[in-house]
């Protein structure tokens, strides 16, 4: 699935933060299932707010395009639960906070599937500047909860290889 630190998704917060300031960048989040989860990991780090810029919970498919300006074709194409809904996400919310990096998830955490998509089976994505989007499957077992905590680590985690690797404009 994805490489999380040891200790979940509060280490991958910090680390997360760590890289953030050591560049010298800042990060918002855009969340559809994990519904502000992976801010609220973020924030629960004391001293986030010197790189945190702030989130959006678009949850709703409409809120998606009226938020976060995710084109209405797109979504109609694809739907909400799809690869480049997320990287459409983690771009916009990059744009509206004049942030350098954007972090989206959107997925289905159940109970019940959304159309042929089954519970478990979300797309998070980090956007760095204006260089490739870093998108990945994310395939969570368990409750509701279990995915939704899956899905704040893969979201974490990405975000964390976007900065690694390092595909920031002018760096």
């Amino acid at each position: 699935m994805t490489d999380v630190p040891a200790g979940g998704g509060a280490a991958a917060a910090r680390d997360l933060l760590a890289e953030l300031r050591r560049r010298g960048l800042t990060a918002a989040t855009a969340e559809s299932l994990t519904g502000g989860l992976v801010a609220a990991e973020i924030t629960a780090v004391p001293g986030a707010s010197d790189v945190f810029r702030g989130g959006v919970v678009a949850y709703a498919t409409d809120a998606k395009t009226a938020v976060l300006g995710v084109p209405p074709d797109l979504l109609e194409a694809v739907g909400p639960v799809a690869d480049r809904t997320a990287s459409a996400m983690a771009r916009a919310v990059r744009v509206l906070f004049d942030c350098d990096l954007g972090i989206a998830t959107t997925g289905v955490a159940g109970p019940s599937p959304v159309g042929d998509i089954p519970p478990g089976v979300a797309y998070v994505a980090a956007a760095l500047g204006t260089g490739p989007v870093r998108v990945r499957r994310v395939f969570a077992a368990g409750d509701r909860d279990a995915i939704r905590r899956t899905c704040v680590e893969a979201a974490l985690a990405v975000g964390l290889a976007a900065l690694e690797s390092g595909h920031n404009n002018g760096e």
